[in-house]
């Protein structure tokens, strides 16, 4: 993939993840290794279709993309380990607003719960997080936002979606995390944000979110302001 790359003068990140953009030239070297920066909070910019974001890794990515409907912009970073992944979780929970449906893409193992229990530690949750992998849907009723996590991996026909009456559960208020959303469609309502989970060859995960509806930008705004 073809990166722009940009050296920052770092400035001091506020847990956890407040700092200002810095606007500072560009330097255009094509393909080439990422370059190492200061160990800060994920930074997301989402003022233009161009993302820069300053990671936990010490990686500085800037990548250029758009999302499925060309409408608005996406952002993707690198994630070292689970510490990085929670930590996105719980800034994300900062930028959610009352109702909103999260679908997550990524292999097994790639981190879709983790980020989900980051998440809901930042909403204020304390307990347990654990994998719907047999329940189908954990309801959180117990932070800031009213949270139904959902895994659809064990569904073999869609129809088991609306034979177990999960449709139900989108609505109203309230945030909707799915894991395996492809094995319920047709009939899974569509996702205001997308989060894909990727795991890299060389460790850690890329993570990228894609706003498909206004709420899923303005969350995406939310979290770059946050």
């Amino acid at each position: 993939m073809f990166v722009h790359i940009i050296h920052l003068p770092v400035t001091t990140g506020i847990q956890p993840g407040q700092q200002p953009w810095l606007g500072v030239p560009e330097i255009d070297i094509g393909n080439t290794d990422l370059i190492e920066a200061k160990r800060l909070p994920p930074s997301l910019d989402t003022r233009s279709q161009r993302r820069e974001i300053t990671l936990p890794t010490g990686k500085f990515i800037v990548p250029q993309a758009h999302s499925i409907d060309d409408n608005g912009p996406t952002a993707s970073m690198h994630l070292l380990d689970e510490s990085a992944t929670l930590s996105i979780g719980e800034r994300l929970a900062k930028a959610l607003p009352d109702r909103l449906t999260i679908h997550l893409i990524g292999d097994l193992g790639a981190g879709k719960t983790t980020l989900c229990r980051g998440l809901l530690r930042g909403l204020g949750y304390l307990g347990k997080v654990k994998s719907p992998t047999y329940t189908l849907v954990e309801p959180y009723k117990d932070s800031r936002i009213v949270v139904y996590h959902f895994d659809f991996y064990r569904f073999t026909d869609a129809n088991e979606f609306l034979e177990a009456g999960l449709d139900e559960y989108f609505e109203g208020s309230g945030i909707r995390l799915v894991e395996w959303p492809e094995r319920a469609q047709p009939f899974l309502p569509e996702a205001d944000l997308e989060i894909r989970l990727q795991i890299d060859s060389g460790g850690g995960r890329t993570l990228t979110l894609l706003p498909l509806s206004p709420e899923g930008r303005k969350c995406l705004q939310n979290l770059d302001s946050s």
